[in-house]
């Protein structure tokens, strides 16, 4: 006779307490992320996105725990959920939230936990209300030539994320429209810090070459030095990638120890200018512009604002849709 659902739900979970599903849940989760890796982008997985520790809503009440307290927090409970994910680092990162950076699978993740140690938050995503009087995404300004921004952390997963599909449409459209990466924060550390100076500092020097560094970026830097969280592989590997594309690598780098610092300074106002919070964020005319993060969509989002859009926007790019929409 079929056995009830509820009777083997129950069943599954006695199961689970007793250890016998734990390492078939790690191999399916395994075998998913190898199928499609940007899983890795949106989590250290879903399943851990609501409650760390506790059931109550005792998080938000502001008794706090020391970073280390909430660092072991994190790692018992990562460690019963998955197989070779590593805390790189946990601050505070206002007064109700730490934010910890986590190794997985070649990805580096951002991950909230509330400040008692309790929650995990995936992402923050505002639910302010936009000020009306200013345009929106529906009705982005036309011009002859649009301006087009996106604003990304070096390193964070979810802008290189942004950073491939947008490198697509910028090779397409260079010639009707401009194209500028904004490197606007810092959030994980001296080697983002030093890998955002090199992307405007590129843009100053060679900007007609830097969407093809991006692209190189996205493939081969950030999987090996967003790991590894070293200053001197990101320094390492870009020099190599600037050499391969003939950018002046030096001048580059004399410009990061003259300039970096300004040029991030500009870029975070700018930012603050527009009220952007979140990595990606992609603006056109001046207008943030909500789109899926696929070259498809990022080339309709450019190409509606044109004046009279250039042949160019008839050619369809890649629509395959990205796997995390969470942000930094």
């Amino acid at each position: 006779m079929e056995r009830h659902k509820s009777e083997i739900n129950e069943e599954e979970k006695h199961q689970v307490k007793k250890g016998e599903y734990k390492n078939h849940s790690k191999k399916n989760l395994t075998e998913k992320l190898r199928e499609n890796p940007w899983i890795a982008s949106t989590i250290v997985l879903s399943v851990i996105i609501i409650v760390l520790l506790s059931t109550s809503f005792g998080g938000f009440t502001g008794n706090s725990v020391t970073e280390s307290q909430a660092a072991e927090n994190l790692n018992n409970f990562l460690s019963t959920q998955t197989e070779g994910a590593e805390i790189n680092q946990i601050e505070s990162y206002n007064n109700y939230l730490f934010l910890a950076d986590i190794s997985f699978q070649g990805q580096s993740i951002p991950l909230y936990i509330t400040k008692d140690g309790k929650y995990l938050v995936q992402g923050l995503t505002s639910i302010e209300m936009p000020d009306t009087s200013t345009p929106t995404s529906s009705n982005i300004p036309k011009s002859d030539k649009p301006t087009v921004e996106l604003f990304i952390w070096g390193y964070c997963p979810y802008g290189v994320q942004a950073q491939g599909p947008l490198a697509e449409v910028a090779s397409l459209l260079k010639d009707s429209a401009n194209f500028k990466a904004v490197l606007y924060h810092d959030g994980h550390g001296a080697f983002e810090t030093q890998q955002n100076k090199i992307q405007e500092c590129i843009q100053e020097i060679s900007p007609e070459k830097y969407w093809a560094y991006a692209s190189g970026f996205v493939e081969t830097i950030y999987p090996k030095c967003g790991v590894t969280r070293d200053i001197n592989c990101d320094k390492t590997e870009s020099v190599k990638l600037m050499n391969s594309l003939s950018i002046n690598s030096n001048g580059v780098l004399s410009c990061v120890s003259s300039k970096g610092e300004s040029l991030i300074k500009e870029a975070s106002a700018r930012a603050s200018e527009l009220g952007v919070t979140g990595s990606p964020t992609l603006v056109i005319n001046g207008v943030v512009a909500n789109s899926a993060r696929t070259a498809d969509a990022y080339k309709e989002a450019v190409c509606s604002a044109f004046n009279n859009a250039p042949e160019a926007c008839s050619t369809t790019l890649d629509n395959n849709a990205a796997a995390a929409a969470g942000n930094c």
